[in-house]
């Protein structure tokens, strides 16, 4: 690795973050929650603003957390890094000790080190094996989800993940294809794509390849399934007063952001209920109106935040 690990991590509203969980850590020794650890970025600013502030670093890619390591080791006990998925966080807490956190932050997708080591295979412009996994120690590859769907899974996977309207298309031709050469590469995948689906010069967005690899990337890795079941977890293992920040990089995921966030800030009581009972009262308030995008400035300066959406909301009520 050429790159040194600040240059391969460039953190996506950083300063916005911030902003929105120092509140929560006005308290004499506050605990953070990096669920989608990545190269350390976000960590290391926060470690950085908040000197008596405790780190518990979250992130299923064993790559990622040796990089991260070695960016935080300066910190010393205030940092605790753990090989999980972000929906294990509970556990990963109770393991810690921990009762209850007072920041959280969810900065999803793949990360910039994973589009950018080769052999990962998540980028559709270079030559790799079609993996995928952001754990690479477990799992299906994504050369065994071209390989062995049915045309129907597939073209399933491309539309409800991807949302490509060539979904039917794509995965006929990938079926009909893989019966004479099984699919090994990304750009193997990625040149039959682009065979399918038209470029029209000023309109089409992207590489033709774009949301077929997105879909890929998710089914490969479970992600939408896992966030469903995150948010909950998140939201109960914030105190009375913590926050917690979620960055989103496509509409799937900013959908189960959202309706978990909007569902705990409104009330759960039925509707023919006269009064409403402390225990229906909403538990969350929302901080933020609507998702909100980055600056012109940022997109400009770091290109990968041009897709983000932020949510945020801090912690009103522990449930019963």
């Amino acid at each position: 690795m050429n790159k040194n690990i600040s240059e391969l991590h460039d953190p996506v509203l950083l300063e916005r973050a911030i902003e929105l969980l120092a509140p929560a850590f006005e308290i004499e020794t506050p605990i953070f929650v990096d669920c989608t650890l990545g190269l350390g970025g976000h960590s290391e600013a926060f470690l950085d603003r908040f000197p008596n502030l405790t780190l518990v670093g979250i992130d299923r890619d064993p790559s990622a957390l040796a990089l991260a390591a070695e960016r935080l080791a300066r910190f010393g006990d205030r940092v605790n890094l753990v090989h999980a998925v972000y929906e294990e966080i509970e556990d990963v807490l109770e393991e810690l000790n921990i009762a209850e956190v007072h920041g959280i932050l969810l900065d999803l997708g793949v990360s910039s080190m994973q589009l950018d080591e080769r052999d990962r295979g998540f980028a559709y412009s270079y030559e790799a094996p079609l993996d995928m996994r952001m754990d690479s120690t477990t799992g299906k590859t994504a050369a065994e989800v071209v390989n062995s769907y049915s045309e129907s899974e597939l073209a399933r996977i491309f539309k409800e993940y991807g949302e490509e309207r060539y979904a039917k298309g794509v995965a006929r031709e990938i079926v009909a294809v893989r019966k004479s050469v099984p699919f090994s590469t990304s750009t193997q995948l990625a040149g039959l794509i682009a065979k399918i689906i038209p470029f029209i010069p000023g309109k089409s967005s992207g590489h033709p390849a774009k949301r077929v690899f997105q879909a890929l990337r998710i089914e490969v890795n479970g992600e939408l399934e896992v966030l469903e079941r995150t948010m909950p977890a998140a939201i109960r293992a914030l105190a009375v007063g913590g926050r917690i920040v979620v960055m989103s990089y496509h509409s799937l995921e900013d959908r189960i952001t959202k309706q978990a966030l909007v569902a705990a800030a409104n009330s759960s009581a039925p509707i023919e209920l006269p009064i409403e009972l402390p225990e229906h009262a909403p538990v969350l308030r929302l901080l933020v109106k609507g998702a909100e995008a980055a600056t012109a400035e940022e997109i400009a300066r770091n290109p990968r935040a041009a897709s983000v959406r932020l949510r945020a909301a801090v912690k009103i009520r522990r449930a019963a």
